[in-house]
């Protein structure tokens, strides 16, 4: 699945958030579920874009990650609310089952990414760990 795809596919799901949110009973469970789903399941597209955007490799790595976050935090308001029994099963599981498909290909990539990035630089990880300057003589 190529970039445009993933691009277009993080947009459909914030529109299915939306929808599924707007579906939500009007009572203060509903309403601030909602808004935290809401947050979090358009944040999912909004990041990859801006990922895709990233000056560097390593910028790309940390906003895929957050994208990553936000699918995996939309899928535990999902489960919320089809455990609050706020919306039927039905109702929100094929949504649920996309957060999860989105934040497996995220987490894929940033893994994918990382060690590529390690490689470029020699192997070191894309956190750099460095030699101690302090060195035993006796070695």
């Amino acid at each position: 699945m190529g970039k445009e795809d993933l691009i277009r596919r993080t947009k459909q799901f914030a529109l299915r958030v939306v929808k599924l949110v707007e579906a939500l009973p009007n009572t203060i469970a509903g309403r601030r579920i909602g808004d935290q789903l809401l947050r979090a399941g358009t944040s999912v597209g909004a990041n990859y874009r801006a990922a895709c955007r990233g000056r560097s490799k390593a910028e790309f790595i940390a906003k895929i990650g957050t994208v990553e976050e936000e699918a995996d935090e939309s899928a535990y308001w999902m489960e919320i609310i089809m455990e609050a029994g706020l919306l039927s099963p039905a109702r929100a599981t094929p949504l649920h089952h996309e957060a999860e498909a989105i934040r497996k290909i995220m987490a894929k990539s940033r893994i994918t990414a990382s060690r590529s990035l390690a490689a470029a630089r020699g192997g070191q990880s894309a956190i750099g760990n460095r030699q101690s300057a302090i060195r035993n003589e006796n070695h």
